[in-house]
């Protein structure tokens, strides 16, 4: 898998659960697999190393091994196997995720545990970075101290840290141009984002610190004067622009050009300055990742399947931003799926929101409210609709409704003598 393709994949996970924090309870867990996966497969390293050799397949597993103290063709290195064991990493693990690294002849074992240990990692801990993280072992140990100071610069203490290198160790371990991600580290600070936040963009948007600090620069004044030019004030900017980042990093890779395409696409769809506003900022900077022959086909469906003029369509946007950034094919399968259900097209419309909840979280909440003997169908979609926490609350109260007697004994009875 290429980098285009894995930044691509990377931001379309972050979009989909910032956008959509109503299937957050359910699928957390879920991204942070897929999240983990994305970060597995970057191909800049902290040291130079080569390419895992192809292992001849089709043969028993024990039989493709064999120990010698030098490098040579599919053979693992004594040594390291010998020092990972002093530490308790289970080598099974290594050799069924990247046995490659196995069987490089120049490994740092001990130095990348003492820097660990340093640190506070306990036994179990350093196990379980190496076991998930094993190319940490080829890593410089200079280049690991360089990268550990890097990021003491926005973590509050060493505890703090480790907790961090323990929870996204190949981004601790994955590294490019450290000195540029100094300088923006340091000009995030500026611009007045907290050590949190900056922490966040390190462990799950890293490509942002492999941008030059002049493009981050520029893309930051790029999204304050467009800002400005539909409307916002000089007073509210900083904020903003702050929310948006700390919601959307990977809007900084995107180029200047981009962005005022996308502005002049929806000036030309109609909406003014105003509602344009309202749209960047429900939309937390991800519409100016769409490109204007995605955002079009997505209102031409819209615009098709709810049978609307343009006014009414701007409405339907306005009320429900991500019908500009969902593509048709996921319109299209979400309200097949709440049609299968037996809700109709026009409580879709009234309530368009429904469209941020995936086929399978509509199910699990029609099923519950079905329980109660609420048909959605014949009612409104607000009971449906909303996050994890509004649905539990809503729920909470149909069901206290449904259970309550309709003579109260302890009430008070006035009668007359």
């Amino acid at each position: 898998m290429k980098c285009g393709q894995i930044l691509s994949i990377q931001q379309k996970l972050y979009a989909e659960y910032i956008l959509n924090p109503r299937t957050a309870g359910m699928s957390q867990g879920i991204t942070g697999m897929l999240w983990k996966l994305l970060l597995r497969s970057q191909p800049c390293r902290l040291s130079s190393f080569r390419k895992a050799q192809s292992t001849p397949g089709n043969r028993p597993f024990l039989a493709r091994f064999t120990y010698t103290t030098d490098r040579q063709s599919n053979t693992e290195n004594k040594r390291t196997v010998e020092k990972l064991c002093k530490f308790s990493v289970d080598i099974r693990k290594i050799r069924r995720l990247k046995e490659w690294v196995l069987l490089e002849d120049k490994t740092y074992v001990e130095e990348i545990a003492n820097i660990l240990q340093e640190l506070g990692a306990n036994e179990t801990v350093i196990a379980s970075i190496l076991e998930r993280c094993p190319e940490a072992i080829i890593c410089s140990p200079t280049a690991v101290t360089t990268q550990k100071n890097l990021w003491q610069l926005v973590c509050k203490n060493e505890e703090e840290l480790i907790k961090l290198i323990e929870q996204f160790p190949e981004s601790f371990f994955t590294v490019k141009d450290q000195e540029m991600q100094k300088f923006n580290v340091h000009f995030f600070q500026e611009l007045g984002l907290k050590n949190v936040v900056i922490s966040r963009f390190l462990t799950t948007a890293s490509p942002v610190f492999h941008n030059p600090v002049e493009k981050n620069k520029q893309m930051i004044q790029i999204l304050q004067e467009s800002y400005l030019n539909v409307g916002g004030s000089e007073a509210n900017m900083k904020v903003w622009l702050l929310k948006l980042l700390s919601q959307n990093p990977f809007i900084l890779l995107n180029s200047p050009e981009a962005v005022k395409e996308t502005l002049e696409f929806l000036q030309e769809l109609g909406f003014t300055n105003s509602e344009i506003l309202q749209l960047l900022s429900k939309l937390k900077g991800f519409l100016f990742q769409l490109c204007p022959r995605s955002i079009q086909d997505s209102i031409s469906f819209s615009k098709n399947t709810f049978k609307c003029t343009q006014h009414g369509l701007k409405q339907l946007v306005l009320k429900c931003p991500a019908l500009l950034y969902y593509s048709a094919p996921v319109l299209e399968e979400r309200i097949q799926g709440l049609l299968k259900e037996g809700i109709s097209l026009a409580q879709i419309r009234e309530t368009p929101m429904v469209l941020e909840l995936t086929p399978q979280i509509v199910q699990y909440r029609i099923k519950k409210l079905n329980a109660l003997g609420y048909r959605i169908k014949d009612g409104h979609l607000a009971n449906l609709n909303g996050t994890k926490k509004e649905f539990e609350s809503n729920f909470g109260k149909i069901q206290a409704k449904k259970g309550r007697p309709l003579f109260n004994p302890v009430a008070p009875l006035n009668v007359e003598e």
